[in-house]
């Protein structure tokens, strides 16, 4: 037991038993940008792409490049026709909670706390971002603008007119790099669409006014439904796998201890459809 242990000392073995573990998957089995490519190509990325990705940083632990190669390496995957799509959510925790701190969104300031990863590509050259007080997205490439726009002028975060609800329309790919299903934004445009056949409603019954800055520093106004608490707290999407697997849908492949899951959106929407015609849902109660 350590709980008596100061917790300076704790937090100092917890960094050098990471640096330790780092330093040993480095040795035995680390891999380059090229490795990753390959990695991308065997699950299922293709030239042309329109790709949102979710990570964990911390699963690269074993990658001899720098954080930027990861994300060129996404780039390279996807060629100049392709376009890669983060999201950048200013917040951990509900949605509700958040905007009732009233804090006024920055599109050029306010930092990602969706990992590592959205952060340095946020900041990178070419990449733009939209306009949301909530659920904003960073993408580049050659559909970003089309893709992005308006984001603030949507009913919902994450709707059928969002970034997220465009996947659709451009046969978008989710790609999960050492995370899984269960963070998986595109949902929220699923809830939307197929908000009538549920027997309740994901979202609250009311309206929340909140303030976004834009790039040019012009205040934003968007007037939104958020997502339910409760539903929030109790939303399982792994419900969703064995339809996903069960249909072929779900591809996966690993390189040293990264694991790489892509899905089809419209497959993610049809295999929610599939349960709720049998009125499974995807929540505990």
């Amino acid at each position: 037991m350590t709980f008596w242990l100061p917790k300076e000392f704790k937090r100092r073995a917890r960094s050098q038993w990471k640096k330790f573990r780092t330093d040993v998957l480095r040795s035995s089995s680390g891999f380059s940008r090229p490795d990753l490519v390959h990695l991308f190509r065997r699950v299922g990325v293709t030239l042309g792409d329109t790709l949102l990705v979710h990570s964990s940083f911390d699963k690269f632990a074993g990658f001899l490049g720098k954080p930027s190669e990861i994300i060129s390496a996404l780039l390279e995957a996807l060629g100049p026709m392709g376009t890669l799509l983060m999201p950048t959510l200013p917040f951990t925790g509900t949605a509700v909670e958040y905007v009732k701190k009233g804090i006024v969104f920055d599109v050029k300031k306010t930092p990602s706390q969706m990992g590592f990863l959205t952060e340095i590509f946020r900041r990178s050259p070419g990449v733009i971002r939209s306009v949301h007080p909530t659920h904003p997205v960073a993408a580049c490439g050659l559909l970003a603008t089309e893709i992005l726009r308006e984001h603030s002028m949507a009913g919902t975060p994450c709707g059928r007119k969002t970034p997220y609800g465009r996947l659709l329309d451009h046969g978008g790919k989710i790609l999960f790099l050492g995370t899984d299903i269960r963070v998986m934004t595109f949902f929220h445009t699923v809830e939307e669409i197929l908000e009538s056949q549920i027997p309740f409603s994901p979202f609250t019954k009311e309206t929340f006014v909140v303030k976004s800055r834009d790039e040019n520093g012009d205040l934003v106004i968007t007037q939104t439904r958020l997502f339910e608490q409760y539903y929030s707290r109790r939303r399982n999407l792994e419900k969703l796998v064995p339809v996903l697997k069960r249909q072929h849908w779900w591809r996966e492949s690993d390189l040293c201890n990264l694991k790489a899951i892509l899905l089809n959106a419209s497959d993610v929407l049809e295999a929610t459809s599939i349960l709720a015609k049998q009125r499974i849902y995807c929540y505990e109660q």
